[in-house]
């Protein structure tokens, strides 16, 4: 029997060790899913906090339960590391680490160069190494395979590498680890035959692919296509705002047609790990060959300018009431980036925060999941308690990612003027002016006509 055959009858018998490298939104609930397949899994993260938390099972995942996690570390199943040297006991170490952009948003790879180093200071033979992190077509092939092929290990003899993008959406009861379609690439049909063989185990359909280029680029591809597609709803938004056109109403419209058509929906801008960042990769990886997307740079530039955009609309919505911007006492609700989940990754309601504070007006926020946020000049500040007779002490509640636990009527009922960015009120009121509904008034509905 062959290194190869060795590893796929260790793979598909789940006596094979596999270690993921990095316990954040991606990689603890891969180790948790290998784990509750009877694989033996080594979770390594330089964090000493999150190391303790994950062995004393505490999760700080919201897609993770406590209760979940710790029945795999009692049991032994999975066990968080600070020590690479135990990687060396790993048949299938899979990457899962940061790649955030740069100050002058260029791709930061240095958590996979440093992930890479480690391996190759403790790995063993025949081991596949996988990376899952988002990046720029040809790094499997520059950044892992590469430096270890230097070391002198010998690509499908001693080593063999995949790349199988990560497709997590947090806070998403449907679609979640096992039951998402894992796309994957291989630099050999060895290495796919392996890569095949681990994630068939926990994975209900595996996509394979020609290439790892072909794999890294279906993750940028992914999400540029609804970068690009946000960035047009929005600037549908503005447009709306200016003829005084619902937007909301407009899009209701549009989704009638059955065919050609794909509902998008405008708000304060983009938040979490993948579309703010991602198409920054592609773009970056372009311009190495001499091209140019004006679509993506032009996407970004737009859903950037949405937080600002908001705090316009504020501003003018507080004139209408013959307030100023400059003194008001403003309450964001909701801080994460997306609804029932606790992740400020990019959040755009931060730039609303700090672009509301640079206008004068005294900030605070309400979101009992994301309940503390670190400003730019470095001050902590805490979500209020979630008391709604407190909303009526703010002259203008913003409403920017609105978690099922808040309760919509008393917010209604509490606030005394709202500005809503999500469409999520529902219902008309003087009270309430929403983003890309032109000056807020309530519009005649097609079904108050009376056709003769």
């Amino acid at each position: 029997m062959n290194n190869v055959e060795k590893l796929r009858n260790s793979l598909q018998k789940k006596e094979a060790v596999v270690a993921i490298m990095g316990l954040g939104y991606v990689g603890l609930p891969l180790a948790v899913s290998f784990a509750e397949k009877d694989f033996q899994v080594i979770g390594y993260d330089p964090s000493e906090r999150k190391i303790d938390l994950v062995n004393r099972g505490e999760s700080d995942i919201m897609d993770i339960s406590s209760e979940r996690l710790k029945q795999l570390v009692d049991t032994k199943k999975l066990e968080a590391t600070l020590n690479p040297a135990e990687l060396k006991r790993a048949d299938a170490i899979i990457i899962c680490v940061p790649t955030p952009l740069t100050k002058s948003y260029e791709p930061d790879i240095s958590y996979i160069v440093s992930a890479v180093d480690t391996i190759r200071a403790n790995m063993s033979s025949n081991t596949i190494v996988v990376l899952e992190s988002t990046t720029y077509p040809g790094t499997s092939k520059e950044l892992i395979y590469a430096p270890i092929a230097s070391d002198g290990w010998k690509l499908d003899e001693d080593f063999y590498v995949c790349y199988s993008p990560e497709r997590v959406d947090p806070g998403n009861q449907t679609y979640q680890t096992v039951n998402t379609p894992k796309v994957l690439g291989g630099m050999t049909p060895h290495a796919m035959d392996l890569g095949t063989a681990l994630y068939g185990q926990v994975i209900n359909q595996v996509i394979p692919v020609a290439s790892t280029e072909v794999a890294e680029m279906s993750k940028l591809l992914e999400n540029t296509f609804r970068s690009v597609n946000i960035a047009f709803i929005n600037e549908m938004a503005m447009l709306c705002e200016k003829l005084n056109i619902d937007v909301w109403e407009t899009i209701e419209a549009s989704s009638t047609k059955p065919f050609g058509f794909m509902r998008f929906n405008p708000g304060p801008g983009i938040g979490g790990h993948c579309i703010p960042l991602d198409p920054i990769y592609l773009s970056w990886k372009a311009k190495e060959s001499n091209f140019f997307s004006r679509f993506i740079e032009l996407a970004q530039e737009t859903n950037q300018q949405m937080p600002e955009n908001v705090v316009t609309k504020a501003m003018k919505t507080l004139n209408g009431q013959q307030k100023s911007l400059n003194g008001s006492r403003v309450l964001l609700l909701g801080m994460a980036y997306k609804e029932n989940i606790d992740d400020l990754r990019e959040s755009p309601s931060i730039p609303v925060f700090e672009n509301l504070r640079k206008a004068g007006a005294i900030v605070s926020f309400c979101d009992p999941f994301a309940t503390a946020y670190r400003a730019e000049d470095g001050e902590i500040h805490n979500t209020i308690p979630l008391v709604y007779e407190d909303f009526g002490k703010y002259d203008l509640v913003i409403v920017l990612t609105c978690h099922d636990v808040f309760d919509k009527e008393q917010i209604m009922t509490h606030s005394q003027l709202i500005l809503d960015t999500k469409n999520v009120m529902g219902q008309s009121s003087s009270k309430v002016v929403r983003l890309g509904s032109g000056n807020g008034l309530h519009q005649l509905k097609a079904e108050n006509l009376l056709l003769v």
